[in-house]
C-alpha cells in the first residue's frame, strides 16, 4: 500500500512539474492529424492546460481571453452569427428559440414565462407585484440560450461579467466599424486582445429597431428591482453601460465559456 501511495505521489509531483514547465516555457501540442502546434508561455493559460502533449478539446466557436480578473473567456461572435460583425439572432430573456428559429413577434402576449402581461410572470419572479414568486434570479441552464444552442461549455454572461468587461480599469471601448458594420470594440489593457460587439439593435413587436446605432446584449441575471426586466449591456456611439429592460424584447446574446 505504501509503495502504491508513494508511486501515486511521484506521478502527481511529475505532473505538477510538467504543468509549471508548460506555464513557464510553453508547450508543444501533438494534434491528431500529425501536425504540431506550439503555444507560447503567455498563451498556455488562455488556451487551457489540457493533457501535456494532447490536443485540446475542439470547439465549434472561437473565444478570446481578455486577461480579465475573473478569467472570463468571451466568444468572438454573437449567438446565431459566424463572424464578429454579424448581428446574429435575437432572443427574449430566458427563451432559447429566437427570431431565426421562428419567433416573429416579441411582446408580453408571446413571452414564454408570463400569462400575457408584466404582472403575471410565473418564472423568475422575486416580487408578488409582478406574478408568482419563486425567487429565481439567474437563468437555469435549460433557459439559457447560449447553453441550449451552443452546448454546456457556454452560457450567457452575468451582470457582473458585463460590468467587468466595460470596467475602464481593465478595458477600453471604442465606437468603430468592421466591414462597414458599426459597433463597440472592447480591448484589454493587459494583453491588447479585443472583441467586437455589433450594434445589432433590438426587436419589439414585429419590428427591428436601431440597427447600426445601438446594441443591446442580454445577461443571464434578473433585475433585482423589477422582475419583469432582465439586465443587459447597452451601447451606442457615445455611451456604454448596463441596466435592465423588459424581458420580452428580442436582443443579442454574446456567450461566455463556462
Amino acid at each position: 500500500m505504501k509503495r502504491t501511495l508513494l508511486k501515486s505521489s511521484c506521478l502527481v509531483l511529475l505532473w505538477c512539474g510538467i504543468i509549471l514547465q508548460a506555464a513557464a516555457q510553453g508547450i508543444v501540442v501533438n494534434k491528431k492529424d500529425g501536425t504540431k502546434v506550439y503555444y507560447k508561455a503567455s498563451e498556455v493559460l488562455s488556451v487551457g492546460v489540457y493533457g501535456y502533449g494532447e490536443e485540446p478539446e475542439p470547439s465549434d466557436h472561437e473565444w478570446v481571453d481578455l486577461g480579465l480578473p475573473s478569467g472570463t473567456l468571451w466568444a468572438t461572435a454573437n449567438l446565431g452569427a459566424s463572424k464578429p460583425e454579424e448581428y446574429g439572432d435575437y432572443f427574449a430573456w430566458g427563451e432559447t428559440v429566437g427570431y431565426n428559429g421562428g419567433k416573429t413577434t416579441f411582446n408580453w402576449s408571446t413571452y414564454k414565462y408570463c400569462s400575457g402581461s408584466s404582472t403575471t410572470i410565473w418564472k423568475y419572479c422575486a416580487s408578488s407585484s409582478y406574478g408568482t414568486v419563486d425567487n429565481k434570479k439567474e437563468l437555469e441552464h435549460a433557459d439559457d440560450a447560449a447553453t441550449v444552442n451552443w452546448g454546456s461549455d457556454w452560457q450567457m454572461p452575468s451582470l457582473d461579467q458585463f460590468k467587468e468587461l466595460i470596467n475602464s480599469s481593465y478595458t477600453t471601448t471604442e465606437w468603430t466599424t468592421i466591414n462597414g458594420v458599426y459597433g463597440r470594440k472592447i480591448t484589454s489593457k493587459s494583453n491588447l486582445k479585443s472583441i467586437f460587439l455589433p450594434a445589432a439593435g433590438y426587436r419589439t413587436g414585429t419590428s427591428l429597431n436601431y440597427t447600426g446605432s445601438s446594441g443591446g446584449y442580454w445577461s443571464r441575471s434578473l433585475s433585482t428591482g423589477y422582475s419583469y426586466s432582465g439586465y443587459r449591456l447597452n451601447f451606442n456611439s457615445s455611451n456604454v453601460d448596463t441596466g435592465s429592460v423588459e424581458r420580452y424584447c428580442g436582443r443579442s446574446v454574446r456567450p461566455v465559456r463556462v
